[in-house]
Protein backbone atom coordinates (compact mmCIF):
# COMPACT_ATOMS: atom_id res chain seq x y z
CA UNK A 1 0.00 0.00 0.00
CA UNK A 2 1.17 3.40 -0.95
CA UNK A 3 0.06 5.98 1.51
CA UNK A 4 -0.17 10.04 0.76
CA UNK A 5 2.76 12.00 0.05
CA UNK A 6 3.40 14.76 3.65
CA UNK A 7 3.56 18.43 3.04
CA UNK A 8 6.19 20.02 3.84
CA UNK A 9 5.47 22.18 6.84
CA UNK A 10 8.66 24.15 6.44
CA UNK A 11 7.57 25.41 2.51
CA UNK A 12 4.15 25.38 3.43
CA UNK A 13 4.57 28.27 6.13
CA UNK A 14 6.57 30.38 3.62
CA UNK A 15 4.45 30.11 0.87
CA UNK A 16 0.72 31.16 -0.34
CA UNK A 17 -1.06 29.83 -3.56
CA UNK A 18 -2.75 32.02 -4.87
CA UNK A 19 -6.85 31.59 -6.45
CA UNK A 20 -4.61 31.67 -9.91
CA UNK A 21 -2.01 28.55 -8.88
CA UNK A 22 0.98 31.89 -8.54
CA UNK A 23 3.09 30.91 -5.81
CA UNK A 24 3.78 34.32 -3.43
CA UNK A 25 6.05 34.36 -0.69
CA UNK A 26 7.30 37.07 1.86
CA UNK A 27 10.90 38.86 0.94
CA UNK A 28 13.58 37.80 3.06
CA UNK A 29 15.60 39.46 6.33
CA UNK A 30 12.76 41.76 7.85
CA UNK A 31 13.73 40.83 11.27
CA UNK A 32 16.44 43.64 12.13
CA UNK A 33 18.97 45.96 10.84
CA UNK A 34 15.94 47.42 8.44
CA UNK A 35 17.18 51.06 9.71
CA UNK A 36 20.28 51.13 7.44
CA UNK A 37 18.13 50.02 4.05
CA UNK A 38 16.35 52.63 2.17
CA UNK A 39 13.21 53.54 1.62
CA UNK A 40 12.69 51.52 -1.55
CA UNK A 41 14.02 48.12 -0.08
CA UNK A 42 11.72 48.91 3.01
CA UNK A 43 8.73 49.52 1.06
CA UNK A 44 9.65 46.18 -1.36
CA UNK A 45 9.69 43.91 1.80
CA UNK A 46 6.33 45.24 2.70
CA UNK A 47 5.02 43.11 -0.22
CA UNK A 48 4.78 39.56 -1.46
CA UNK A 49 6.83 38.60 -4.13
CA UNK A 50 5.90 35.64 -6.91
CA UNK A 51 8.53 32.74 -6.41
CA UNK A 52 10.28 31.73 -9.62
CA UNK A 53 8.91 30.03 -12.87
CA UNK A 54 11.04 27.05 -11.94
CA UNK A 55 10.30 27.00 -8.83
CA UNK A 56 6.68 26.85 -8.83
CA UNK A 57 6.05 23.25 -9.61
CA UNK A 58 8.14 21.86 -7.08
CA UNK A 59 6.63 23.82 -4.32
CA UNK A 60 3.34 22.84 -5.29
CA UNK A 61 4.09 19.27 -5.00
CA UNK A 62 5.44 19.68 -1.69
CA UNK A 63 2.82 22.05 -0.20
CA UNK A 64 -0.14 20.78 -2.04
CA UNK A 65 0.93 16.90 -0.89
Amino acid sequence: MSGKMKTCQMIAKRVRITKNGKVLKRHGGQDHFNSRDSGNITRKKRRDHAVAKQYTRTVKTQVLA
